[in-house]
């Protein structure tokens, strides 16, 4: 049974996900401080962690960083702060997604479903799909509906690190660090146009794109669906 960690000093929250989980199967815990959460996670070692960053004893972005350095569980972030600034910083930091308060709980479903997914595939899989394209990672060839796509260098590069991170939200520093190195770090034009030029020619309707999502201020999402 897939167990979930709530980490969140609102009780009303925390009840509201365990009834809904609860009738999908998943086993819960939680915490309603930052201690009890990194005790809970060694206790009892939860497929993904609900992180909400207003705790009463620390800040969630502390209990993520303690995390980090020893754990790779998913973690999705739950805060009612929508600044650009904190989103960046907590998914830079090692958060898998991150859900601004209120949500939709079936989309923190879908959320949490991406995150496990991807933490659990094998580093070697070679080969990636998603829609009606497939990427083998370990041949660099990219083929849509079974016919070779021929792609920059450059082009590649950026849709391999798409590949290795499905459903994973990449902020533009991080791609941009990825492909064009550090010195780059700022220049998220060359994204605009790498991402429309992937866009172009992977998707079916380049104009309403539903594998290559932007995820406004922050970065982009590859997803299976839109």
């Amino acid at each position: 049974m897939t167990s979930v960690l709530v980490i969140d000093d609102e009780i009303q929250i925390r009840r509201l996900l365990r009834v809904t989980l609860e009738k999908l199967g998943y086993a819960v815990h939680e915490a309603a401080t930052g201690e009890e959460g990194i005790q809970l996670v060694l206790a009892r070692k939860p497929d993904v962690i609900l992180l909400d960053l207003g705790l009463p004893d620390r800040d969630g972005a502390e209990v993520l960083a303690g995390l980090r350095q020893w754990s790779t569980v998913p973690v999705i972030i739950l805060s009612v702060r929508n600044g650009e600034e904190d989103i960046v910083r907590l998914l830079d930091a090692g958060a898998d997604d991150y859900l601004v308060k209120p949500f939709r709980p079936f989309e923190l479903l879908a959320r949490m479903r991406v995150a496990i997914r991807h933490h659990d595939v094998p580093a070697s899989e070679p080969v990636v799909r998603f829609g009606n394209v497939e990427v083998d990672l370990a041949a660099r060839i990219v083929k849509k509906r079974g016919q070779e796509v021929k792609l920059t260098s450059t082009e590649y590069d950026l849709l391999a690190i798409f590949a290795r991170n499905p459903g994973k939200i990449l902020i533009h520093r991080y791609l941009l660090e990825q492909v064009w190195g550090a010195p780059h770090a700022e220049e998220t034009q060359y994204l605009r146009v790498y991402v429309a030029q992937l866009r172009k020619k992977l998707e079916d309707d380049p104009a309403r794109p539903k594998h290559f999502i932007t995820e406004s201020g922050v970065g982009y999402r590859l997803v299976d669906e839109g």
